[in-house]
């Protein structure tokens, strides 16, 4: 699609001037699309960080000769070192932009795949993968807010398609995974894994210095509006000129950092960011201990061999991709609030049935209840948490929500990753998934008592007046 032309020249004074020329839109033009889809590039890199452990896991293990409580830390590490980053990119990018921050994160990323994959012991593969942990905390934050911001209001539910790109990730590291070992690369196979990582980051973080803009929104609610009307043009092809922003608040009152957090939790967003937050948490714990451990339920179904559990993984990881698409569809159609509490009731059945039956039910069964776990979490809520968050704030806090919203979902991570391994030992494989069929509960059970769905409520929040901790609305 070729630029949109505008006949007359446009001006700009204000955030919800930038917003309603963006939200005109009824597709993204080329240059557009293409950056969209490199802030999306980001989240595949994430994921592919995440994958690219679990993989390479047992012979890593083999090779390190780490310990049960080691690996549970190494595992652990990144979600828990991006409870910290995801508030702290949020401010970041509240403070100096949206696209410093994700280069930023590009290049610590491919510094700790680089570390993780040279490292001779348990240290320096830790120290690798809390370089992942920073680089996941502030890009998740960022990524979001700037893909919202770029995002015509007509378009907002593809936000959800970060999901269908995590399982995309996931899939790909695998099939990488499977090649290097078909290769022989044996008991290494997990430094071939984590190493191809650095090879995605370094590529992104070019791509990104070469082609992204800063995102005109949070321009214009800095007053920085000559750069915002370069941006649009840059972006969008809009003929549009600064105007003057008569009433608006000097550029010192617009800094944003941690005072202004306190925002978030009172009216009018206090509901939307439990609801976010719900989401995120829930969805992070269910998928991090059934998803992310799908290689090890692979093994139980299908038996020891690593090629059958790998492409067992592969196979459960395309129930990810097609939900994952579907997600914005879905989220389109019904709306992000109760797709997110369809998916919840199908996984909480699910997760039920497979772990009352684990090791019981005939082998077709067994694969296909995890088969569709992937897909009602990835078509609900798996990808509704941080849509919902990143389109619920006006554009001068929008990375705080996200940043905030989402450190409280990475405790979610850090439970999957770390507590479900000590449960699975004390009490079984079967039991544990029974027992963790209470998440998804929790989470339907917050998607019915608040009603809130940004893509529902007909509310442009850059419309909307707050008032900010320490300043006057």
């Amino acid at each position: 699609m070729s630029s949109p032309t505008v006949a007359v020249p446009r001006s700009i004074a204000n955030v919800s001037q930038v917003t309603a020329l963006i939200n005109t839109l009824s597709a993204l033009p080329r240059k557009a699309n293409l950056l969209w889809y490199l802030v999306l590039g980001g989240l595949f890199l994430d994921a592919y960080s995440n994958a690219a452990l679990g993989a390479g896991l047992a012979p890593m293990t083999k090779e390190l000769g780490l310990s049960a409580g080691q690996v549970g830390l190494l595992t652990a590490t990144a979600p828990a070192v991006a409870i910290l980053f995801n508030p702290a990119g949020g401010w970041l990018a509240a403070r100096i932009g949206r696209v410093k921050p994700l280069i930023a994160a590009k290049a610590i990323a491919g510094l700790g795949a680089v570390l993780t994959a040279t490292g001779g012991g348990f240290e320096a593969v830790w120290a690798g993968r809390a370089l992942v942990g920073v680089a996941y905390g502030i890009d998740f934050a960022v990524a979001m807010a700037l893909l919202a911001e770029y995002t015509p209001a007509k378009l907002r539910g593809r936000l959800n398609l970060w999901q269908s790109v995590w399982y995309v990730a996931t899939t790909v590291n695998l099939a990488l995974t499977l090649v290097f070992y078909q290769a022989g690369v044996s008991v290494e196979i997990w430094r071939w894994s984590v190493g191809s990582a650095g090879v995605f980051a370094l590529a992104l973080l070019v791509l990104q210095i070469a082609f992204l803009a800063e995102s005109p929104s949070w321009l214009a609610s800095k007053g920085r509006l000559a750069e915002a009307a370069r941006s649009l043009r840059r972006i969008y092809g809009f003929d549009v000129t600064p105007g003057t922003a008569s009433g608006e608040e000097t550029a010192e009152e617009r800094k944003i950092g941690f005072r202004q957090a306190g925002v978030l939790f009172r009216k009018p967003y206090l509901q939307r960011t439990f609801l976010s937050t719900a989401i995120s948490l829930t969805q992070a714990m269910q998928y991090f201990a059934i998803g992310w451990y799908l290689p090890v339920i692979s093994l139980a179904i299908f038996g020891d061999k690593f090629e059958t559990a790998t492409l067992g993984s592969m196979i459960f990881n395309v129930a990810g991709i097609a939900g994952g698409a579907l997600s914005a569809y879905f989220g389109r159609k019904i709306g992000l609030r109760v797709s997110s509490a369809v998916g919840y009731a199908f996984a909480f059945a699910i997760l039920l049935v497979m772990g009352l039956g684990f090791g019981k039910l005939p082998i077709a069964i067994g694969f296909l209840l995890p088969f569709l776990f992937i897909f009602f979490h990835s078509a609900g809520p798996g990808a509704n948490g941080k849509s919902i968050a990143a389109l619920s704030y006006r554009s001068d806090v929008r990375t705080l929500g996200t940043g905030v919203t989402g450190m409280l979902g990475s405790f979610g991570s850090v439970i999957g990753l770390y507590v479900f391994p000590q449960i699975k030992e004390s009490i079984g494989l079967g039991p544990t998934i029974a027992l963790l069929a209470a998440v998804p509960l929790l989470g339907l059970v917050s998607c019915l008592v608040v009603r809130w769905d940004p893509t529902r409520s007909g509310v442009d929040p850059d419309d909307e007046e707050i008032s900010l901790p320490g300043r006057t609305a």
